[in-house]
């Protein structure tokens, strides 16, 4: 991860899959005070397409999204205000 942006937390989903990718990038965003980030892990077409796009719908802020050559990407997370 090439941000200067320090995660508050970091959540591993790259096991999971849709539509529980989301449903623990959710909680994981609920257990965090406004403004605090968290780095999610994941894998896979249908995450990196999904969970990116309804946090932002969602009020959260998309900081970074980076993928590695192993195919993991690595998406920063910023928690809004609701």
């Amino acid at each position: 991860m090439t941000s200067t942006v320090q995660a508050d937390r970091e959540l591993d989903i790259t096991r999971e899959t849709c539509p529980m990718t989301f449903v623990r990038t959710r909680l994981a965003l609920e257990r965090l005070a406004p403004g605090q980030t968290l780095l999610v892990h994941l894998k896979g077409e249908e995450p990196l397409r999904n969970v990116p796009a309804t946090a932002e719908s969602q009020g959260h802020a998309v900081l970074a999204l980076t993928t590695g050559e192993d195919g993991v990407s690595h998406l920063l997370l910023r928690r809004g205000p609701g």
